[in-house]
């Protein structure tokens, strides 16, 4: 039972990114009235050093991290993410108001998809790649009893964690556009937004609008955003991935 509680707490803290938010001004990158550069990945040199501003993601009872580097790929600068059998993230912690930027634009590729994943189970909840968003913490959007749960949570991390999570993946066999509750917690919704190996090798790009996916997911509108992570994980199926990160875009309007 302390087993099975453990690695639920380390699933809350990874599905919904439990993150501390820094000062809206903290965006990097070639920023104007209607775009914030979240990442500009192509802007930097290759090497082992992290991006700045980006952060590992990790969890205290998954022993094995994904390994994380900034690669050429193209003539351009990228994030490479390798995952055997296990799972971290990259982490960049800001504080945007999705109504200002609703638009979220980036772009990726997976050398492979993952036999046993499955966006239903537990046991097959692990992505070639994902990006997800977090966002804050706001009582006023949570049930009597989920407000003593995230009070619990705050004894145990010291912070609260966010109100919600929108998981955007790339997943095995799962049809394309679903939304569905990640299996650990409610409070994080999967967001099919590739799935298969039609496009394995290929870099594909996305534009979602994180206001209308937050109402359609939790029936309210959103709060502030509180971080963006990008992850490869294969902890849970226990095989291998590899994948590729571009540029990540907040746009005011599409």
């Amino acid at each position: 039972m302390k087993q099975l509680r453990d690695r639920l707490l380390d699933v809350v803290m990874l599905t919904l990114g439990f993150l501390v938010a820094l000062g809206p001004g903290m965006i990097a990158g070639e920023d104007r009235p209607d775009r914030l550069a979240v990442a500009t990945f192509s802007a930097l040199q290759t090497g082992p050093d992290l991006p700045p501003q980006w952060e590992p993601l990790v969890f205290k009872k998954i022993q094995n991290h994904t390994r994380y580097e900034l690669v050429s790929q193209d003539g351009t600068t990228v994030v490479r993410a390798v995952s055997d059998a296990a799972a971290s993230g990259l982490v960049r912690k800001i504080q945007i108001d999705p109504r200002a930027y609703p638009i979220l634009e980036w772009r990726w590729k997976v050398s492979n998809i993952l036999d046993k994943g499955d966006v239903t189970q537990k046991s097959g909840d692990d992505y070639a790649a994902r990006i997800y968003v977090t966002f804050e913490y706001d009582p006023d959007k949570l049930s009597f009893g989920d407000r003593v749960k995230y009070k619990a949570a705050k004894i145990i991390y010291g912070e609260y964690p966010p109100t919600g999570a929108l998981n955007y993946i790339w997943a095995s066999h799962a049809q394309q556009n679903q939304f569905v509750p990640n299996p650990y917690t409610d409070r994080a919704m999967m967001i099919v937004v590739a799935s298969g190996s039609e496009k394995v090798g290929q870099w594909v790009s996305h534009s979602r609008n994180l206001v209308a996916d937050y109402r359609r997911a939790f029936q309210t509108d959103p709060p502030m955003i509180s971080g963006i992570v990008i992850m490869t994980d294969t902890d849970n199926t226990g095989e291998s991935a590899t994948a590729y990160f571009g540029d990540i875009i907040l746009r005011s309007s599409p």
